[in-house]
């Protein structure tokens, strides 16, 4: 049985959480791997929007195992009222279908406090990070001074661990002449969650190993997009962890070769949430014309997201750095009624043709797209299913994707509805 991993070709906001959705119809377990509750995903089922930060998109669905795995950075707060807010939806959660790796790291309160404070000294320099405290807890787990979930099973030995964080947030507070931290207040907090929590924790690897020898279908859904690697992204615009394709099995406790599927997510045109590069970015009608059509919000944070035309050289580069198979193509109905569409098949710094977005960042923000104009088309290709509900011009601009970013379109998504998609070629097929 094929097991997939889905991970964002662009800077997020993709579309992961519908194609997710989607595809966990096939898959027997739904795993998370990396991120925190900074990232944002929408569902919208039979009319119903569910709006998960840490759950597996997979949870929504009945008699599927869901899985956060040891790459996430859990608030058990936010994890928490995540929880109870998707039960009020009418959602079975529990111990049964919802896994948490015993190493996956806290967000504490001070995470979340160091993190705003540290955006708000940085003023103009600012990274544009969501303030939930998902850099600071990467930060403590590299360090490693981080409080882990399965320390919640142990809280009356928990005290030297605390201290240990503690020494070293406290000192970062002192120097910015902020208060220190409440050792008493955070170990009663913890206390108080810690039993809503600990029936949750399983050791995922040695699950998610027993449920592959089963034969079962498993799918890897990752957050953010390529473009917000630490290593690969537009750093130091990016998010704190690694969000390629790699990350699955190193976030879940999988050998690589588990892995049996790479599937990209990309928007048909561009959009990127914060600060930092963007090539194609449309300060203009057009921009704002995407952005309303495409309700291009944060569902995390509400912030609204810079929108541009699609961007060819940086979704290939994605290709190649994830080891994408193919890609799912999605929002192609924001596009209706454009009479011309440009799409970005080339860079030029100083006058020099690049074929890739450079590391640097004094050359990324020297970067000048080079464009080609496609007819659009007038008729409507939302909620299109199968390839002959599509203008023969939309089915053009598809396939002229697929030659410039040297990957295959499987999936089409044509509106945020489940079954608004065409299927080209199934993941689990492989």
């Amino acid at each position: 049985m094929a097991n997939v991993v889905v991970v964002g070709a662009q800077w997020g906001d993709e579309g992961k959480g519908k194609i997710v959705d989607w595809l966990s119809e096939r898959a027997d377990a739904v795993v998370r791997f990396q991120g925190g509750h900074n990232a944002g995903h929408t569902l919208v089922i039979d009319g119903i929007t569910y709006k998960l930060s840490l759950l597996p998109s997979g949870i929504v669905r009945p008699k599927k195992l869901s899985f956060i795995g040891n790459g996430v950075v859990i608030d058990p707060w936010a994890l928490i009222s995540e929880i109870e807010t998707v039960r009020e939806q009418g959602v079975e959660i529990g111990p049964d279908n919802l896994r948490i790796s015993e190493s996956a790291v806290l967000i504490l309160p001070l995470h979340r406090n160091l993190d705003l404070a540290r955006e708000k000294a940085a003023g103009k320099g600012k990274i544009g990070t969501t303030g939930r405290g998902i850099g600071p807890a990467y930060e403590d787990k590299t360090a490693r001074r981080a409080i882990r979930i399965g320390d919640l099973s142990e809280i009356e030995t928990l005290g030297d661990k605390m201290d240990r964080l503690l020494f070293h947030h406290n000192a970062l507070l002192k120097g910015m002449d902020m208060v220190p931290i409440d050792r008493n207040g955070l170990m009663a907090e913890l206390e108080e969650i810690a039993p809503k929590i600990v029936p949750y924790t399983g050791v995922v690897w040695q699950e998610l190993d027993q449920a592959r020898r089963r034969g079962d279908r498993i799918l890897y859904e990752g957050a953010q997009g390529a473009m917000l690697d630490i290593d690969h992204g537009t750093y130091p615009f990016v998010t704190s962890s690694n969000t390629v394709s790699a990350q699955a099995a190193i976030g879940s406790g999988q050998g690589p070769g588990t892995i049996d599927y790479i599937l990209g997510i990309c928007k048909a045109y561009t959009t990127r949430v914060g600060e930092g590069p963007f090539p194609t970015e449309q300060e203009n009608d057009i921009g704002r014309l995407l952005g309303e059509r495409g309700h291009e919000f944060g569902t995390v944070t509400g912030r609204a997201r810079r929108c541009g035309w699609f961007d060819a050289v940086m979704v290939r580069q994605a290709v190649k750095v994830n080891g994408i198979d193919g890609v799912a193509l999605t929002k192609l109905d924001v596009l209706d009624g454009i009479e011309e569409l440009k799409v970005c098949v080339g860079y030029k710094i100083d006058g020099e043709d690049v074929d890739h977005l450079p590391a640097s960042t004094v050359l990324q923000s020297r970067v000048e797209p080079v464009y080609n104009t496609v007819e659009g088309w007038s008729d409507s290709t939302q909620g299109a299913r199968t390839w002959q509900d599509l203008p023969a011009s939309a089915v053009k601009y598809v396939r002229y994707i697929e030659e410039l970013i040297e990957a295959p379109v499987s999936l089409l998504s044509t509106s945020p509805e489940r079954n608004d998609t065409v299927l080209v070629h199934d993941p689990f097929a492989d």
